[in-house]
């Protein structure tokens, strides 16, 4: 059964930051690229980042850019995003996710951030 469990989340003040981690099983982590979405409130679901399989490359939504780093361990099986110069329009529930083709598309149950002072 394919799990993914998000965790790090929490309330940092503007300017801050937080590192959000995402446990994978239940599937051959290191074939598959991994996403980070967020949805926050009163807004569509919307792909923050992604990483390749084996962390060959990177991709940014440019709200994100230059303040955000995605990575994986793929021996923890372990997808991170850490994310500074935090703003109250980062606050959102954050997700992981991996499409696996035909097997299908996996989410996790999200972490919830949220910048306020």
């Amino acid at each position: 059964q394919v799990q993914l469990v998000e965790s790090g989340g929490g309330l940092v003040q503007p300017g801050g930051s937080l590192r959000l981690s995402c446990a994978a099983s239940g599937f051959v982590f290191s074939y598959y690229d991994m996403n980070w979405y967020r949805q926050g409130p009163g807004k569509e679901r919307e792909l923050v980042a992604t990483i390749g399989a084996t962390g060959d490359y990177t991709n940014y939504a440019d709200s994100v850019k230059g303040r955000c780093t995605i990575s994986r361990d793929n021996a923890k099986r372990t997808v991170y995003l850490e994310m500074n110069s935090l703003k109250p329009e980062d606050t959102a529930v954050y997700y992981c996710m991996t499409r696996r083709g035909t097997l299908g598309d996996h989410w996790g149950q999200g972490t919830q951030v949220t910048v306020s002072s």
